[in-house]
C-alpha cells in the first residue's frame, strides 16, 4: 500500500506531467486544439472526473465547470439516470453494427420534439452531420455552392474551412492547410447578422447556391444572438430561389428549449444538424429535416453516408435519458433563472454580455457585439488574465476568449454568486 506521502507526490503536477507526456505521442499534445491553452497561455488541466457542476483534475482540485464539454451537459457531469441507461446498455454489448430498438426510440423522440424534422439519420460527430447535411443539399437542388457565416463553425470538413476573402462576393480561401482552393472554390461567405451582405450574395449567385448553413445562435466566435428579423429573412431568401436552409443546432439544440432554438424563433429550416445533448454526452449526432430529402440517402437514395458506430447502443441510451429528463419544464425555467443571474452580475461598463438561456460570454468591449468585426474588436487580454485568476479560484471558464459558457442545471445560485465574486474581484483589480 502505498504512504499518504507517496500518493500526494504522485498528485502533485500530475497534469504538468501528463501534458508533457501527451505531446510525445499526441500532436500538440491533446486531441482537440482548443484544449492546449493556446488561446490563455499556461499548461492544460487534465480532468479526472466530473460530477454536478464540477470537474476535478488529476491533482484532485475542484472546479465550478463553466465548459461542461461544450455544451453536451444541461443536466450536469454524471447524472447518475443518465449513467445508469449507458451502464445497463453497455452491459448488454457496446457495438453491433446492426441495427437496433434504441436508435428507432431516440429517433422518434427527436422527429416529436422538432417538427421541421420528419425523418433523422444518427451520426457519431457534429462534422459528420453537418457535412452529410451539405451533401443532401447538393444533392437535392443538383447545385454545387454553399454560403455559410463568417465567425460560424460547422465542424473540420474541408468546405467549412475558409475565411472571407477581399469582398464578400469572393469565393472563400482555405484557412487551414491541407485542402485545395478547388475544395472551396464552392464556398461562400457572408456577414452573420448582415441582410445586406446575405442579398448581395443572393443576387450573384441565387441560382448556384445549393445550401445556406448556419447556426441561428453563434457559439462559436462567442455568443452571438441573432438580430431580430435576420433568420426570418434568410428563410425568406432561401425559399424564393430554392436554396436548402441547414439550421446547425449541434450547439443550440435541446439547449435553451425542448423543441430547439427554431421553435423559439418561429423559422422552420429544411435540414438541422444536432449533437452534444442528444447524445447525453456521449459521441452521438444527428442530421434530421424533410423527409424528400433524407429519403436521398443510401439504401433509398444515391447519397452516400455510412458509419460503422453511427446509432452506437450506448450513445443512444444515454441520449434518450437525458431527452426525457429534458421534458420537463422546470429544467429549462432553471437554466435561465442562472443564466440571467450570472449574466446581470457580470455586467459591467467595459464589459459586453452576450446571453440566450444557459449560455453567455464576456466580451471585453463595449459594446453592442453583434457581429464577427465587433466579436474581433475585443480586447483578449484581460480575458486572459480572468481565465487564470477564476482557474486560482476553483472556476474553470472555456480556454479561449472567443467560445461560449454553459451552466447546466446541476449549478446552484451560491456557485453562480461565487462566479460573480470573482469576476468583480478580479475586474477591479
Amino acid at each position: 500500500m502505498l504512504s499518504s506521502e507517496t500518493k500526494k507526490s504522485q498528485a502533485v503536477g500530475n497534469s504538468t506531467r501528463l501534458f508533457e507526456r501527451a505531446q510525445k505521442v499526441i500532436p500538440g499534445g491533446v486531441n482537440s486544439p482548443v484544449r492546449a491553452f493556446g488561446s490563455i497561455g499556461g499548461t492544460p488541466r487534465f480532468i479526472a472526473r466530473g460530477a454536478g457542476s464540477r470537474v476535478w483534475d488529476e491533482e484532485g482540485n475542484s472546479y465550478i465547470d463553466y465548459v461542461c464539454s461544450w455544451g453536451a451537459l444541461p443536466l450536469g457531469h454524471a447524472h447518475p439516470t443518465v449513467v445508469e441507461a449507458a451502464e445497463k446498455a453497455l452491459r448488454d454489448g457496446s457495438t453491433f453494427g446492426a441495427a437496433t430498438a434504441r436508435e428507432v426510440e431516440l429517433a422518434e423522440t427527436i422527429t416529436a420534439a422538432i417538427p421541421s424534422i420528419e425523418k433523422v439519420r444518427l451520426v457519431s460527430s457534429g462534422t459528420e452531420a453537418t457535412m452529410t447535411a451539405v451533401r443532401l443539399a447538393r444533392a437535392f437542388t443538383k447545385r454545387n455552392k454553399i454560403l455559410k457565416f463568417e465567425g460560424c463553425y460547422h465542424g473540420h470538413a474541408d468546405p467549412f474551412l475558409v475565411k472571407a476573402g477581399s469582398g464578400l462576393l469572393t469565393h472563400g480561401n482555405p484557412s487551414s492547410q491541407g485542402i485545395p482552393k478547388s475544395v472551396t472554390d464552392d464556398t461562400l461567405v457572408a456577414s452573420y447578422n448582415d441582410v445586406e451582405s446575405l442579398e448581395q450574395v443572393f443576387t450573384s449567385h441565387g441560382k448556384e447556391l445549393a445550401c445556406v448553413i448556419v447556426e441561428p445562435v453563434a457559439g462559436n466566435m462567442g455568443v452571438v444572438p441573432p438580430r431580430s428579423g435576420f433568420l426570418q429573412k434568410l428563410r425568406e431568401i432561401c425559399t424564393k430561389h430554392s436554396v436548402v436552409l441547414i439550421f446547425d443546432e449541434v450547439i443550440t439544440g435541446f439547449r435553451f428549449h425542448y423543441g430547439g432554438y427554431q421553435d423559439l424563433c418561429h423559422v422552420r429550416p429544411d435540414l438541422t444538424t444536432l449533437g452534444k445533448i442528444i447524445g447525453g454526452g456521449m459521441p452521438l449526432a444527428a442530421v434530421g429535416g424533410r423527409a424528400e430529402i433524407l429519403d436521398l440517402l443510401a439504401p433509398l437514395g444515391p447519397v452516400y453516408q455510412a458509419g460503422t458506430l453511427s446509432g452506437n447502443p450506448v450513445a443512444t441510451a444515454a441520449g434518450i435519458a437525458t431527452l426525457q429528463l429534458l421534458q420537463d419544464k422546470n429544467i429549462y425555467a432553471k437554466l435561465e433563472t442562472l443564466g440571467a443571474k450570472l449574466a446581470d452580475g457580470l455586467k459591467n461598463p467595459t464589459v459586453a454580455i452576450n446571453r440566450i438561456g444557459s449560455m453567455l460570454s464576456a466580451f471585453f468591449n463595449e459594446g453592442p457585439v453583434e457581429t464577427y468585426e465587433q466579436v474581433m474588436a475585443s480586447d483578449r487580454e484581460p480575458y486572459k488574465r480572468l481565465f487564470h485568476r477564476f482557474l486560482d479560484r476553483g472556476i474553470y471558464l472555456p480556454p479561449s476568449p472567443f467560445e461560449a459558457w454553459f451552466i447546466s442545471a446541476a449549478h446552484t445560485e451560491k456557485e453562480i454568486e461565487e462566479t460573480i465574486n470573482g469576476f468583480l474581484e478580479t475586474n477591479n483589480r
